[in-house]
């Protein structure tokens, strides 16, 4: 059976709402305070917690903020008062799943319980898979198509939610270095387009760009993308049939000055965003590795 953390700091309303609990099936549990649902929610460990918004020491918005940040998988349903409306829309921004206005609480509960807890299985489904996976490997081929860089990555991307692999700044963050890759190994690559050319701002690098995807050897070229995924890490290979380039002429990730050059910009995002980053003698190969956040 499901639980339900009702945190209010009138003993009235919290029965009124744990009535409302029971009347859906589930099981409530009850704190006082903010804080003192803080001290609970590790011990009892709810499915969902539903919260008053206005109380006193810590009121929903700061509690919501706070589960946020040390709770993150944990939806909120914040119970929303006359005078109240200000604040709970500023829980809504910070994170909070649903509310329910405290007038008419049991119709609102019958209408936003059955969604969260959809949610809730959900992601108790998708922890039970990646608790079974051992190891998961596949490979993909890249071409002149303009949008299979795209589709790749949000396929990629998928996966990792899929398994509750990170948060979504962690998924921005593994989106955004495949993209960087992908468009490095096309472009410079595949294409051999110079990055100094970004710098002319007449539109050469994309002029020429466009003319050899249409021309041998460029358009003949291939990207290859292989993703290797198990309960600790997700290791992308990207490799381009390009001529390779020097290494070792990279920028320093660590110069504030690299930051708003054109050239090299992918690969200082690629070095921030992922936790580990190596290249291949030649330049045509680049391997990275983004690590569960508790494995790090």
């Amino acid at each position: 059976m499901a639980t339900v953390l009702i945190v209010d700091d009138s003993a009235v309303d919290r029965k009124i709402a744990g009535a409302c609990i029971e009347e859906e099936g589930l099981k409530p549990m009850y704190a006082e305070s903010g804080r003192q649902a803080l001290d609970i929610i590790p011990q009892k460990q709810p499915d969902i917690v539903l919260t008053d918004v206005s109380m006193p020491e810590m009121n929903g918005l700061e509690l919501v903020e706070h589960i946020r940040r040390f709770h993150r998988p944990l939806p909120v349903i914040i119970m929303t008062a006359y005078g109240s409306e200000e604040t709970a829309v500023a829980a809504l921004k910070a994170g909070a799943t649903s509310y329910v206005p405290k007038k008419g609480l049991r119709k609102g509960l019958s209408s936003a319980l059955p969604i969260v807890l959809s949610a809730v299985e959900a992601r108790k489904h998708r922890e039970k898979v990646r608790g079974l996976l051992e190891m998961s490997e596949s490979h993909f081929v890249i071409g002149m198509e303009p949008d299979a860089p795209a589709a790749l990555v949000r396929y990629l991307e998928n996966d990792l939610a899929e398994l509750n692999f990170c948060d979504d700044t962690g998924l921005f963050q593994v989106n955004s270095a495949l993209s960087e890759a992908i468009a490095n190994a096309v472009e410079h690559g595949s294409l051999e387009l110079d990055s100094e050319l970004r710098e002319a701002h007449d539109g050469s690098y994309y002029h020429l760009g466009h003319e050899r995807r249409k021309r041998a050897p460029y358009r003949d070229r291939r990207v290859y993308v292989s993703a290797t995924l198990n309960q600790n890490e997700a290791t992308y290979v990207v490799r381009d049939e390009g001529p390779g380039f020097d290494t070792s002429s990279l920028p320093n990730p660590k110069d504030p000055e690299n930051l708003v050059k054109a050239g090299g910009r992918g690969i200082l995002l690629i070095r921030m965003f992922m936790d580990a980053v190596r290249f291949d003698e030649t330049g045509n190969q680049i391997t990275m590795v983004k690590r569960r956040p508790s494995c790090r």
